[in-house]
C-alpha cells in the first residue's frame, strides 16, 4: 500500500508526451488537443420507483429534490446533492440497469469528430430539452452521453414542479 503522502505526491507530478505524437499521456489523456469534455451535468439513473428513490436521497441522504414531473404517467425527479453538478434524474422511462452519464461539451459537432478520430463508434444524435445529444454504450456497457447546451433556460422552468 502507498502511504497517502507518496501518493499525492504521485498525483501532482505532471506527466506528457512528446510532442505531435498524437498518442496518449501516462494518464490515457488525448494528446495534442484539448478533451471535448466541459462538466458531468448529470447522471440519468433508470428507477422502477421515481417517487421512493428521490425520497431516499432527499429524506435519508440529504438531497434536496428540485423537481418530480410526472406527464402521461412517464416520470422524472431532479435531485441535488452537491451545490455543484452532477445532478441525479431519476426515470421510470430509461432502460436498462445502468446510468447515463452526461457530460456538456461546448461543440457537440466537434466533440463527435475528436471523439470518431480516436475510434470511437458514432450512434445516433438526437434532441434533449437542453440540447443536441449524443448518448452511446462504451464496449464495456457503459453508458455515456454528450450534449450541447443551446436551451440553458429549460432546466428552470421545471425548478420547483412537484406533481408527486
Amino acid at each position: 500500500m502507498i502511504p497517502l503522502p507518496q501518493l499525492a505526491s504521485m498525483l501532482r507530478q505532471e506527466r506528457s508526451v512528446a510532442p505531435g505524437s498524437g498518442g496518449f499521456d501516462d494518464r490515457g489523456a488525448m494528446a495534442d488537443e484539448p478533451l471535448p469534455f466541459e462538466q458531468l451535468d448529470y447522471l440519468y439513473i433508470p428507477s422502477t420507483d421515481v417517487a421512493t428513490d428521490a425520497a431516499y436521497f432527499t429524506e435519508v441522504l440529504g438531497g434536496r429534490k428540485l423537481f418530480a414531473i410526472d406527464d402521461d404517467g412517464t416520470r422524472v425527479a431532479m435531485v441535488e446533492m452537491t451545490s455543484g453538478a452532477p445532478r441525479l434524474l431519476f426515470t421510470d422511462h430509461l432502460e436498462g440497469e445502468r446510468a447515463i452519464a452526461i457530460y456538456r461539451v461546448a461543440n457537440l459537432r466537434a466533440a463527435l469528430k475528436t471523439l470518431k478520430s480516436h475510434g470511437w463508434e458514432p450512434e445516433g444524435t438526437f434532441e434533449i430539452p437542453q440540447g443536441p445529444c449524443c448518448s452511446f454504450a462504451t464496449p464495456a456497457g457503459h453508458r455515456v452521453a454528450l450534449y450541447q447546451l443551446t436551451r440553458p433556460q429549460v432546466e428552470e422552468h421545471f425548478l420547483g414542479r412537484f406533481d408527486f
